[in-house]
């Protein structure tokens, strides 16, 4: 099976009430553990590739690791760019091969933001490639995303149906409250499902996107701590919040942050117990195991989508 698009995989996460994971990849060990993981519970997935990561992995090298993931497992898997940040770049990903690119002009004022996404999108779709937009800005931090929160913004509703039509976009990322990195609330999580409910009446089976989704497991961060790191106050989006936007029109939930927390806690603890080893199959593999322990638990507690494939 080669790679695929979005469309069918929302189509019937939308109908079913559950999302699709979007898993972002940097190497070989995180890519065997996100599908090692689908495979095992026979889930959907969309692989994701940030610009950061494609420059320090090397676009051909992940073309090829995906390859090879969607060779081992048969599932069915897409592969996107996450935040793109020109037409250039999501052009030269879609040109590569990619199935799916999100262009990111949601600094820009409207009208700007729906002119370079309907570029993106004229190009995309002429080859057979869909389009993920963003309206609203999420605060936070992540590679090359980097909004205050004096400047991020709620989705509005009411440009919703406006900004769909005018860009014939395949899916729209809104902001309801979720943000990116470790760090994102320093309360209670407020996630603005009025917002979220208000945006699936007026868009009835359009596939809406939760970027900054990471849940920040406590367990990650408190191993970190333990082991000479100093992240107080990392604090991310609980699980049964995740759920229930899973249920109404979210169909594709993003996490990055969670799978970076696994690794590096797990390296962290490999070493402390450890200091002598060298060997990187040794903390690597570890690393590796504990992202794909990670990922199941998603699958199927948070998005609901194992045995959708």
């Amino acid at each position: 099976m080669p790679l695929v698009t979005t469309t069918e995989m929302f189509k019937k996460a939308y109908e079913g009430g559950y999302a699709i994971g979007a898993f972002n990849v940097n190497n070989m060990e995180i890519i065997q553990g996100i599908t090692e993981a689908a495979k095992e519970v026979n889930a959907p997935l969309i692989l994701q590739v940030s610009a950061g990561a494609r420059k320090y992995a090397n676009h051909t090298y992940l073309m090829k690791l995906v390859e090879a993931a969607q060779i081992e497992t048969g599932l069915p898997i897409a592969l996107h760019l996450d935040h793109g940040d020109s037409f250039e770049l999501c052009k030269a990903c879609v040109d590569g091969g990619f199935t799916s690119v999100m262009i990111d002009a949601s600094h820009l004022p409207f009208e700007e933001n729906i002119k370079v996404t309907k570029q993106v999108v004229d190009y995309a779709h002429s080859k057979g490639v869909v389009v993920e937009a963003e309206l609203g800005r999420l605060a936070g931090v992540e590679d090359e995303v980097n909004v205050s929160a004096a400047d991020a913004s709620y989705t509005d509703p009411k440009e919703v149906e406006e900004f769909v039509g005018r860009t014939g976009v395949d899916s729209l990322a809104i902001a309801i409250g979720t943000s990116h990195g470790a760090y994102k609330f320093q309360g209670d999580a407020k996630l603005r499902f009025d917002i979220l409910e208000d945006i699936q009446k007026r868009l009835p089976g359009f596939p809406i996107v939760l970027h900054g989704a990471s849940s920040v497991i406590p367990e990650y961060v408190d191993t970190i701590n333990k082991y000479g790191g100093e992240m107080p106050g990392a604090k991310g989006v609980p699980e049964d919040m995740l759920r229930k936007a899973s249920s109404m029109a979210v169909c594709k939930i993003n996490i990055d942050s969670d799978l970076r927390l696994a690794m590096t806690a797990t390296v962290r603890k490999v070493f402390a117990e450890n200091p002598s080893e060298f060997d990187p199959r040794k903390y690597l593999g570890p690393a590796r195991s504990e992202i794909q322990k990670l990922v199941k638990h998603k699958l199927i507690n948070v998005l609901g989508c194992a045995g959708k494939a």
